[in-house]
């Protein structure tokens, strides 16, 4: 189903964390996007636990993150968690190699850095060491996305973000990104690609800081014959400095706020009126 029907359709929105850290007012707002903009358009708005990432997974957090929606006032339809769907992305990724699409990359970070990558959208673009030389079986290997190869048979492609218009797909400042992870099943890449396919969502709402990422996304849904949905990237929430909010610089918790006795639903009309004033709920 291509975009432009979609955008005729009641949406269907997801907001899909990973249990491996405590929400914050940046995760608050992503949900509070696709939750009003499903409302809005008489759709669905689902929850989805991302719970594949190895031992960082915890699944308490989980039950967490579902009385934060609760206490913001959010109202969803819960799918079933990444860790049922492993088959699907194994299938996926297999599809993808009998094609030649992907190769096998054992290179480190450290590696990536001393073949002089230059700098790209999502930090360094893999220079394609692995591609030009034998694999070692000795050493674990993730499989990356020959994106040469799979743009020459897609042909050129585009998709809809509902704020920015249409965008060209552009693997460029990409390059060949990790489709299955050395220690995973799936990169980011293959599994929410699948799992939105899946689910059946028509918008996907998220950060402008994944922009880019829907390049990938979007040629992995021509080369796998996935639906093509609707994306809408809203703006992001910055700290002090400037950055953005994330677990791993320890954002203020959502939990923390509910525990203490803060008012959630006040909360939520206050990023609300954030949002209006930047004109992303339309």
């Amino acid at each position: 189903m291509g975009a432009a029907m979609n955008a005729a359709l009641p949406p269907v929105t997801r907001f899909a964390p990973s249990p491996n850290g405590h929400l914050h007012l940046g995760h608050a707002l992503s949900a509070i996007v696709a939750h009003d903009l499903a409302k809005a358009g008489s759709g669905r708005f689902l929850l989805r636990i991302e719970d594949i990432d190895g031992t960082r997974s915890r699944p308490e957090l989980a039950d967490e993150f579902r009385r934060d929606l609760a206490w913001l006032g959010l109202e969803w339809e819960e799918v079933p968690a990444q860790s049922t769907r492993l088959a699907s992305y194994t299938e996926a990724a297999e599809a993808l190699r009998a094609r030649g699409l992907l190769y096998p990359c054992t290179c480190t970070r450290k590696d990536i850095e001393k073949a002089g990558a230059l700098p790209g959208l999502e930090g360094l673009i893999y220079p394609g060491t692995c591609k030009h030389r034998p694999p070692d079986p000795s050493r674990p290997a993730a499989w990356r996305l020959d994106a040469a190869k799979a743009l020459a048979e897609t042909g050129p492609l585009v998709w809809e973000d509902a704020l920015a218009g249409p965008q060209a797909v552009d693997l460029s400042g990409l390059g060949d990104v990790v489709v299955v992870r050395k220690d995973l099943p799936a990169s980011y890449h293959l599994a929410v690609t699948m799992d939105d396919a899946a689910d059946g969502v028509t918008l996907v709402t998220r950060g402008a800081d994944l922009f880019a990422a829907s390049d990938v996304h979007r040629t992995l849904q021509a080369l796998l014959g996935l639906p093509v949905p609707r994306w809408h990237h809203h703006p992001l929430l910055l700290d002090v400095h400037g950055e953005k909010l994330a677990k791993r610089r320890g954002s203020p918790a959502l939990a923390e706020r509910r525990e203490a006795g803060e008012d959630g639903r006040m909360l939520a009309e206050q990023l609300k009126m954030q949002l209006l004033s930047l004109g992303t709920l339309s």
